[in-house]
């Protein structure tokens, strides 16, 4: 499965090789026009190796690729570039020394993507959180780091949530089981002004949120939270994403995909509609953070 390094060259290197093949070249042709050694390309193709921003638009150049949105998910995926096609280095390797490898590769796939459907079944998914839960979440977690790079992890979080705001922005798609909207991770005040928040978010046109209710019983959901990336153009580019304790798990096999896309369908199914789940939201606002200030 490989962690998330691994599994971003290895996607990139198989759309390269794709787009290789579509203008009809040999990966020594390929090598020849780029003024590189045939190893070079077949390191990149199959995701030994990692790649610059530079060398992809290099490639992308010698294929005849033109299509801006495309050599602008490629640039993404390799740690630079932007959703609006401007090349430029991601934002998130200014923190480079504070994030590890797994997180900084999540930044990279949900920076590139297009859409991310996600299941939650104990916190607010990261690109709803305000800054007040998600410095209780940190330090929860983190217990042992410094308040300053508390403080730099939620910058970073609230970076990452840029994505919404976009001139295209990222579809976002969550259901969250009732326990994220029950659980005291923060002060009733936060909780309250968190819950709302929510709702604030799902006023936005490329934003859904349903709740699945304790009611729904027993769920697939219940074996833990995922997030599907998919993006532009192309489904070969998608991956599932794990979270555990210490790790992330990557899950890019077109079976495993198809299985984690059908177990979402079934769970926004069980799960209460857009409206409803406002509702209901809006209800555990003002009756399980009742009596806070906010």
């Amino acid at each position: 499965m490989g962690h998330g390094p691994v599994v971003r060259r290895r996607k990139l290197g198989a759309e390269l090789r794709r787009q290789r093949a579509l203008a009809g070249l040999t990966s020594d042709e390929a090598a020849r026009r780029a003024g590189w050694h045939q190893s070079k390309v077949s390191r990149i193709e199959t995701g030994r190796s990692g790649v610059k921003p530079g060398d992809v638009e290099l490639l992308l150049d010698v294929y005849g690729v033109r299509d801006a949105e495309l050599r602008a998910l490629l640039a993404a995926l390799c740690g630079g570039g932007a959703q609006d096609g401007t090349a430029r280095r991601g934002w998130w390797h200014t923190h480079r020394d504070l994030l590890p490898p797994e997180y900084r590769d999540f930044i990279s796939l949900e920076f590139g993507a297009s859409r991310a459907r996600t299941l939650e079944t104990t916190v607010v998914p990261g690109l709803l959180q305000t800054a007040d839960y998600a410095r209780t979440v940190t330090r929860a977690t983190l217990s042992d780091l410094p308040a300053r790079q508390v403080d730099e992890l939620v910058e970073v979080r609230m970076a990452r949530q840029e994505v919404l705001r976009g001139a295209r922005p990222l579809e976002l798609w969550a259901v969250l089981d009732e326990a994220v909207l029950r659980r005291e991770i923060a002060s009733p005040r936060v909780m309250a002004a968190q819950l709302r928040h929510i709702l604030d978010m799902g006023q936005l046109p490329h934003v859904r949120l349903q709740v699945l209710p304790f009611a729904a019983g027993v769920h697939i959901g219940i074996t833990g939270p995922f997030v599907i990336f998919s993006f532009p153009l192309t489904s070969d580019l998608d991956v599932v994403v794990l979270d555990h304790l210490t790790s992330s798990l990557y899950l890019e096999r077109k079976e495993d995909l198809r299985a984690y896309s059908d177990a979402f369908d079934t769970l926004r199914g069980r799960a209460l509609s857009c409206e409803k789940s406002a509702e209901f939201i809006a209800r555990a606002a003002d009756t399980s953070w009742a009596g806070t200030g906010v």
